[in-house]
């Protein structure tokens, strides 16, 4: 026990004391982060300055601009992260938004599909049919019908649907 307790005591005795170290006041922070604020690197006539005019020592002034810098960065760095992590939020928040709209416009199109099929399927079997738009869908004062192939008139899917939807309000 006593080889340790020689030992602890040759350390202590070889550890330079810090006695010319005081403790910054209010005042001399105060100052400091001024400082700081307009100038984050500290250059060597500065420290000179601010440790004559604050009477601490250069290296004392050094070692604050440093351990400064060192939070305002972590501060910085924290904030960036926050500001990403909100601008990530607001990003997937409207993907999902898209991705319903696009579920959405996918089950209206089927349904224009489907009841273009279903018109397409009555105007084969009856070729007598007259289908056409009220002026109000149709801009271009043509018929909704066109003759087809086999001298039918089929309805156009762009014309159909912009019947439907307008007439109806939307599908």
């Amino acid at each position: 026990m006593d080889f340790f307790h020689s030992q602890t005591q040759q350390k202590q005795q070889c550890l330079p004391k810090h006695t010319n170290k005081k403790r910054l006041t209010e005042d001399q922070v105060r100052l400091l982060e001024r400082t700081f604020t307009t100038t984050k690197k500290l250059e060597p006539e500065l420290k000179v300055q601010l440790a004559n005019q604050l009477g601490v020592p250069p290296r004392q002034i050094a070692i604050w601009y440093q351990n400064k810098r060192a939070r305002w960065k972590t501060q910085s760095l924290e904030l960036d992260y926050n500001t990403l992590q909100v601008r990530l939020e607001n990003a997937l928040a409207d993907r999902r938004r898209l991705e319903r709209e696009v579920v959405r416009l996918q089950e209206e199109l089927w349904r224009a599909q489907q009841m273009v099929f279903a018109v397409n399927q009555e105007t084969a079997a009856q070729p007598a049919v007259n289908l056409s738009c009220n002026s109000s869908c149709d801009d271009r004062g043509s018929s909704s019908l066109h003759e087809g192939v086999n001298g039918t008139e089929v309805l156009q899917l762009e014309e159909l649907y912009a019947c439907l939807y307008g007439a109806g309000g939307g599908v």
